[in-house]
């Protein structure tokens, strides 16, 4: 008998181990349970252990889990949360028999995020080898002395290689979640679950995490009438000179402040800016591509499709056809 009931629904498998944090637990199922498309639910969400049975967590309650590792057979898509009692003890190749086993039903063409530490439990079964990966920045050296084979990349939110995704601390667990809906069903639905969750509907995954670093100065004048400014006019050609000068600044002033601010350069907030607009339009509207490109601020279909297919892997027109209506 199948553990997921609603056939047509992307099925999520939550594998959980003993220390699970209850909040990550609560991530997937709040982000992929809350998405739909018509008023019909679009995921189908069950939590699954190693061994059913109560698991315990790092709080004062404990989680009565039904489902074993036969729910990552049937899954399209397998959810890793942290569990710090043992994450980071384990080395490559050394993953108790039980993890080890279970994580052997996932399916070969099936999609697997870890959120957290539970990044370590990917690698030492060896699925993050010779990708990107990430994990909390508290976590990301004894990663790193641990699994030198991984391409850490320990400053970032989340991070997609291929079929295997990571997630950094608690909080990019949503934004990834996030981002794997918006791969799945489109901008319109992944905002309207961030909206319901009262979370930002995107943080680019190269966005650095909230690591500890020294303060900037008192009085450092901030950048957001900047960025307000160019969402005003994505259509137009913005360049950092005239970004810097809505806040009065030298270019090479301005491009720190909004790095410290903002977490990535300038230049990559202004090209993901333009591709949400596209992926909006492209959604909501019938417009031609070259007027799609216009809009966005890319000037050409040309250079859209070439931004397009670098950051999706699809493109205009086929992803149009996936998501429009």
């Amino acid at each position: 008998m199948s553990v997921f009931r609603h056939p047509g629904r992307h099925r999520v498998a939550v594998l959980v181990r003993h220390g699970l944090l209850p909040v990550e637990l609560g991530i997937p199922h709040r982000v992929f349970g809350s998405a739909k498309s018509g008023g019909e639910h679009l995921y189908e969400v069950v939590t699954c252990a190693p061994e059913p049975g109560e698991i315990r967590t790092d709080a004062d309650v404990t989680v009565n889990v039904k489902h074993g590792p036969e729910a990552l057979a049937e899954a399209e898509t397998v959810v890793v949360p942290s569990a710090h009692e043992s994450d980071e003890s384990w080395t490559a190749g050394r993953l108790p028999a039980d993890v080890a086993a279970a994580l052997e039903r996932i399916r070969p063409e099936a999609r697997i995020a870890s959120i957290c530490t539970g990044s370590f439990v990917l690698a030492a079964a060896g699925m993050l080898d010779g990708r990107s990966a990430t994990t909390h920045w508290d976590a990301a050296e004894r990663f790193r002395r641990l699994y030198p084979k991984v391409r850490l990349e320990p400053e970032v939110l989340y991070t997609e290689d291929g079929r295997v995704l990571t997630s950094a601390g608690v909080a990019s667990g949503f934004d990834l979640c996030l981002h794997m809906t918006r791969l799945d069903f489109g901008v319109a639905v992944a905002n309207r679950v961030a909206r319901r969750a009262v979370v930002p509907p995107h943080r680019d995954g190269g966005q650095a995490q909230y690591i500890e670093r020294p303060v900037p100065e008192a009085g450092s004048a901030a950048t957001g009438r900047a960025r307000e400014w160019a969402l005003a006019r994505l259509h137009e050609p913005l360049t950092l000179r005239q970004l810097a000068e809505c806040e009065a600044m030298s270019v090479r002033t301005f491009t720190r402040r909004f790095r410290e601010e903002v977490g990535t350069s300038p230049q990559r907030w202004l090209l993901h800016q333009r591709l949400e607009r596209a992926r909006h339009l492209l959604e909501r509207s019938d417009e031609p591509i070259d007027r799609v490109a216009a809009g966005a601020g890319f000037g050409s279909a040309s250079s859209l499709r070439l931004h397009f297919q670098a950051a999706l892997g699809v493109t205009p027109s086929a992803y149009r056809r996936t998501f429009a209506g």
